[in-house]
């Protein structure tokens, strides 16, 4: 069992003061595979002063000298990759596969879009018609980095990376559920020589060091990706010290089946993101909505695709799905597929229980529901689980109201002909929309509409999230 008993505090691995210890569960296992030490105000207090002193010289640097610490960084992460990916599998469940290519994959495109964003970017711009001003960008301090499990490497860089480039210092609290990545992440950077300071990583869970960091009167700016409650709470956290508060949050994504698609072609690009990662995606566009005429057409579809979906040992290569991160996450999944079966749905596939081929850990059958409708409790809480409802339309103005009728927005998905989606994209209220595909792409921006959080992650928008803007007027 891996022990994490030290935080990354002003380029020192230090002890924690009054730390706490805190065991890792193998998902898959149900045993212990790792121990970190959460941390401790004290800890969290080191951290921010050592953030605030080496601000005042790293906010200085020139953009060139940040611009080759980061490809340093990028150096070193590729190097490691062999160290993350067995780490990310055995603590959050990604099949070793997922883990070493998507998990690992889409940090290291955070760095990259960021760096490639530095491309034309204006630190100063002139202002139409105010020959004597100009507006320029700058770093805003101290930024608290708080991350989720789900994606874990992904959301680490998609923060430290622009902090760097705009010269702000950070302090990261990853999730307490898959801690080593962060561990390895924090090795990376001070081998690639980030000054002291400038990244600290303290151990922590949200009730500890995430409250800490947010009501804390040095942090300039809190950066959070998780839950839209526990985003509330942070917003008034912050409140009193009136800090910036950068947020991506939950989702519940439709899936748009247009009246034209190609099942064949075009809906498996889009069911995939149902059940990449056990599910375990903010933007798995998990409500499917169809048009009336193809409802059993689509229904027999999606059922096949879902019935051919394999579930085993995360440790083992192949394109399997692995468990859910821990035990209240499958009881959370558990409870909603049972509530969806109470309130009149159709089970089409999977279900309650675990899979037949497994006798333990939090392994979710995939599972498919018709005959959804928006007043059921799983057309509006997010799943974050190998779970897709199919929900029917009449005519494309039905359809996108019934995409939009969510209190979240992060993402959409539209399956069909492009150019049938062209003028529906538009309509649809969220930060991200695919067209026959699910995710994002290196340098574009993320963030959501809605309860789905304010701010952007990505590319130049990003690196434009994580400053401050002036103006400068001469007499």
């Amino acid at each position: 069992m891996r022990e994490l008993l030290q935080h990354y505090i002003n380029g020192q691995w230090v002890d924690s003061e009054g730390g706490r210890r805190h065991l890792v569960i193998n998902p898959a296992t149900e045993e212990p595979c790792a121990a970190i030490m959460l941390g401790s105000q004290a800890d969290v207090d080191k951290a921010v002063a050592a953030a605030k002193r080496a601000f005042k010289t790293f906010s200085k640097t020139p953009v060139a000298e940040r611009k080759a610490l980061l490809e340093r960084i990028l150096a070193e992460y590729k190097r490691r990759i062999p160290d993350f990916a067995p780490v990310i599998s055995e603590e959050m469940g990604a099949p070793i596969s997922f883990a070493g290519t998507a998990q690992v994959g889409s940090g290291m495109g955070y760095i990259m879009g960021s760096l490639e964003a530095l491309d034309g970017f204006r630190w100063e711009e002139e202002i139409p018609g105010a020959p004597n001003a100009r507006i320029v960008y700058e770093p805003i301090g101290v930024v608290a980095a708080i991350t989720p499990w789900n994606w874990p490497l992904n959301q680490i860089c998609a923060k430290v990376a622009p902090c760097i480039l705009a010269g702000n210092t950070v302090v990261l609290k990853p999730s307490e559920e898959c801690p080593s990545n962060a561990k390895i992440f924090a090795e990376v950077l001070d081998a690639a020589g980030v000054p002291a300071g400038v990244f600290n990583l303290v151990q922590g869970d949200g009730p500890g060091v995430g409250v800490a960091l947010t009501v804390h009167p040095d942090v300039d700016m809190v950066s959070f990706t998780g839950s839209t409650r526990a985003g509330i709470q942070i917003a008034k956290n912050a409140a009193d010290t009136v800090k910036r508060v950068h947020q991506e949050l939950g989702g519940k994504s439709p899936n748009l089946v247009l009246p034209g698609a190609d099942l064949a072609s075009q809906l498996p690009g889009t069911l995939q993101g149902v059940v990449a990662n056990t599910g375990q995606s903010c933007i798995a566009p998990t409500r499917l909505l169809v048009p009336a005429e193809r409802k059993d057409e689509t229904a027999a579809f999606v059922k096949n695709y879902f019935a051919a979906v394999k579930v085993g040992n995360p440790h083992e290569e192949g394109p399997h799905i692995g468990p859910v991160v821990n035990k209240a996450q499958w009881e959370k999944v558990q409870g909603l597929i049972e509530k969806t079966i109470e309130e009149g749905a159709t089970l089409l596939e999977g279900g309650p229980g675990l899979p037949e081929n497994v006798n333990r850990g939090f392994y979710i059958r995939p599972t498919v529901f018709a005959d959804v409708t928006p007043d059921m409790t799983i057309f509006r809480e997010e799943t974050f689980g190998p779970v897709a409802t199919i929900t029917t339309y009449n005519g494309l103005d039905e359809g996108v109201e019934l995409a939009n009728r969510t209190s979240y927005g992060l993402s959409a998905t539209v399956t069909g002909d492009p150019e049938e989606a062209r003028p529906i994209v538009g309509d649809l209220r969220a930060g991200l929309v695919g067209v026959n595909q699910w995710g994002g792409v290196k340098g574009g921006s993320f963030g959501g509409y809605k309860q789905s959080g304010n701010g952007r992650e990505g590319g130049r928008h990003g690196l434009k999230d994580f400053m401050e803007v002036k103006t400068i007027v001469n007499a």
